[in-house]
């Protein structure tokens, strides 16, 4: 099969593009033709604004190079990551007026939410879903504190609402979990075109040990991800053990000041993936304490690929991967007491019940999130769409 694969890669690294270079690497490994057309963010620092903020509604010449690449290429599917900013919701309808199956992968909330992550002060917010202009987002200043740029993300929002472009110009979506699939349903977007296609590794790293006394964090260092919580729990509570922090994002220097002020708390900054998974396996839990509705949890999946059992919040995504009791445990979001006292229930285990927590999420891992898994439902999914573009 020959497939297109575009995507927009982020300033800051983060799961979009690590599961944009799995899919394209296990495509390509079980023997198919695929052809990336990539843009990447660092290039906005030279672009014109006025240009940028234009071709976030519609790139005109993103437009043409898709054409150009399908007339050249001839795929039998095309695949979007991410398409936002620079490349788009003009790429989609570029391969649909050639004749080419659309699917969409979505890893965030940004078709109704300019902040992507329907959060706001560090809470749910939901405001702009459903609304014909998220006027909202303008208000809060919801895309990165910016004014300017808020105006463009929710123009962009309202236009392609407007233009009907997610019921017009792609044939399926994907999404990694149940929550992201209501939320997309809620943002107006056809249910019989979402599919679930959970996320994975390319790589088993085999099980670790978790032998060392020590919790880990893994992921950005943002908000959105729960940050504050975790290191409030730390500091009410001096009985919590060794906490390793991965990571680099907009919160580095809170995380800094905490690591300065805390003998147990140890920041290592941005790790290469085969230096992550080691010290994960080397955890005796890995903490995920999100308060947005999470559309997946990659870290999740990369502990359970360690045999690391995870303490995880009761919201979006990671609350379904997890299951409370054999392969970790849910507290509730935002409480850092909750979170404290599920630490304090993995540090004080017997050995012999530890084992066990390792060996259900190194099976849980086997089970749903190989390479393979992951090969054989995407492959399936390109199938079913192919026949779908076919009926009118």
């Amino acid at each position: 099969m020959k497939i297109l694969i575009v995507h927009n890669y982020y300033q800051q690294r983060g799961g979009e593009d690590q599961c944009f270079e799995d899919e394209v690497r296990v495509l390509r490994d079980h023997g198919h033709d695929v052809l990336q057309h990539v843009v990447h963010n660092d290039s906005i620092a030279n672009a014109n604004p006025w240009m940028v903020a234009v071709g976030t509604l519609w790139n005109r010449k993103e437009y043409r190079s898709i054409q150009e690449a399908i007339l050249q290429f001839k795929p039998d599917v095309m695949h979007a990551m991410n398409t936002f900013p620079l490349l788009s919701p003009s790429v989609l309808y570029a391969a649909k007026r050639l004749g080419i199956p659309v699917v969409h992968e979505i890893q965030n909330y940004r078709l109704a939410c300019a902040g992507a992550y329907l959060l706001r002060d560090g809470k749910v917010c939901e405001k702009c879903v459903g609304a014909s202009f998220p006027l909202s987002a303008i208000r809060h200043r919801c895309y990165r504190g910016s004014l300017s740029g808020s105006a463009v993300v929710a123009s962009t929002i309202a236009l392609h609402r407007f233009m009907r472009t997610w019921q017009r110009a792609v044939d399926v979506f994907l999404c990694p979990s149940e929550i992201a699939k209501r939320k997309l349903i809620e943002f107006g977007l056809p249910e019989d075109r979402i599919q679930i296609k959970k996320n994975s590794l390319d790589i088993d790293p085999g099980p670790g040990t978790g032998s060392e006394g020590f919790a880990v964090f893994v992921g950005r260092l943002s908000p959105e991800k729960g940050l504050s919580t975790l290191l409030k729990a730390w500091v009410e509570n001096r009985k919590l053990p060794l906490l390793k922090i991965v990571g680099d994002g907009p919160m580095r220097a809170v995380v800094q000041e905490a690591q300065g002020n805390d003998e147990r708390i140890e920041w290592l900054g941005r790790m290469p993936i085969p230096e992550l998974l080691n010290i994960v396996g080397r955890a005796q839990c890995l903490v995920m304490p999100s308060v947005w509705y999470e559309t997946f949890g990659r870290t999740t999946v990369e502990a359970f690929a360690k045999g690391t059992p995870v303490v995880g919040s009761r919201i979006g995504g990671t609350a379904e991967i997890i299951d409370d009791g054999r392969t970790g445990w849910l507290f509730t979001p935002g409480d850092s007491l909750d979170l404290a006292q599920k630490i304090e229930t993995v540090f004080t285990m017997e050995p012999a019940e530890s084992l066990r927590f390792r060996v259900a999420a190194r099976q849980e891992f086997l089970s749903h999130y190989t390479s393979q898994v992951n090969y054989e439902s995407l492959l399936q999914i390109y199938h079913d769409t192919i026949e779908r573009a076919k009926t009118p």
